[in-house]
């Protein structure tokens, strides 16, 4: 199931730690959903809930899940289809997706140790779950491969971009690796194809803001104020050109989303095969043919629990 309409959750508690009663199935880990206090509402039994809360899926879909035992409570306990709707607790249940396309790439780990796994990731596969993918992205891949729950991204990539992405082992220790990237203390580097220009005076260092755009998953500059400062900065340079394209290094100092994607567009030099930018394409589908030209070759920082310095590159390359 995933989610799409979302009710009155005022009386949600803000945060909870619940470990689940469902155990890891296939490298996915259970989702849960808050039962609300909801006097207005018009659901009898649970069913109506889940009806309401997911409504691109089938009625009798959500049944056969309630039959087989998938949907339960924060003890364990099944919904069947007659379950009166009790407010206030936490239903349990598994993300699926019907007809989930296999993803025709493999990911390589680089390293590993008791708290953290270094990925080369492929284009095309999504590091969490997302809209048509739930068992094919790399979390659940990585969790299913170590049978461990508790793997956990530190970092994001976009599906379309490779190259390296981190995760962690170990919850205790997760905030300590995730602080590195919220105070900018981890050096990456990543290579772009895009156009090249000789109108344009390399390197330089792109500063802006960027926010939100619509539809919701797209980004947009917007002139900084004082109330609104920039958010964003970038190294720009060349490492190769070839006729008229070149492969670009492209070093974020920030890490805001698509902020290379958008730089890169805002200077007139977006990056090859972007279906976002500078204009929104149809989606492909599971047609592969022209990956994204954009790649986290490299990324290097201080451990913060032995300071050790960790270095690690992509083994894949942007071929002009």
């Amino acid at each position: 199931m995933h989610s799409v309409k979302t009710p009155n959750t005022s009386s949600r508690p803000k945060k909870q730690k619940l470990k689940s009663p469902l155990p890891m199935r296939d490298g996915v880990s259970a989702s849960r959903v808050w039962l609300p206090k909801d006097e207005n509402s018009e659901w009898v039994t649970v069913l109506d809930f889940l009806e309401e809360r997911f409504p691109f899926i089938n009625r009798e879909i959500i049944q056969e899940r309630m039959l087989r035992g998938d949907i339960v409570d924060e003890t364990g306990k099944p919904f069947y289809k007659n379950t009166p709707y009790q407010s206030e607790l936490f239903l349990f249940y598994y993300r699926e997706i019907p007809d989930e396309p296999e993803i025709p790439f493999k990911e390589k780990i680089l390293y590993k140790d008791d708290n953290i796994i270094v990925v080369d990731k492929p284009h095309f596969i999504p590091v969490t779950p997302t809209g048509r993918y739930v068992k094919e992205s790399l979390l659940a891949r990585l969790k299913h491969h170590y049978q461990n729950e508790d793997i956990s991204p530190i970092h994001r990539l976009d599906r379309e971009t490779a190259g390296i992405v981190m995760f962690t082992c170990n919850p205790e220790i997760r905030g300590a690796y995730q602080s590195l990237f919220q105070k900018r203390q981890v050096d990456k580097t990543y290579q772009a194809i895009a156009n090249y220009s000789d109108d344009l005076e390399l390197p330089l260092t792109h500063k802006s803001r960027i926010v939100k755009s619509e539809p919701f998953f797209i980004m947009k500059e917007e002139q900084a104020t004082s109330d609104k400062p920039l958010n964003s900065e970038t190294a720009i340079s060349i490492d190769e050109v070839e006729g008229d394209m070149a492969r670009y290094i492209l070093k974020p100092v920030s890490g805001k989303q698509h902020q290379l994607r958008v730089h890169m567009m805002s200077i007139g030099l977006p990056i090859l095969n972007d279906p976002f930018y500078p204009k929104l394409l149809p989606c492909k589908g599971e047609d592969y043919s022209s990956p994204l030209q954009l790649l986290a070759k490299s990324i290097r920082f201080k451990d913060p629990l032995d300071n050790q310095i960790h270095s690690f590159t992509s083994e894949r390359q942007l071929e002009l």
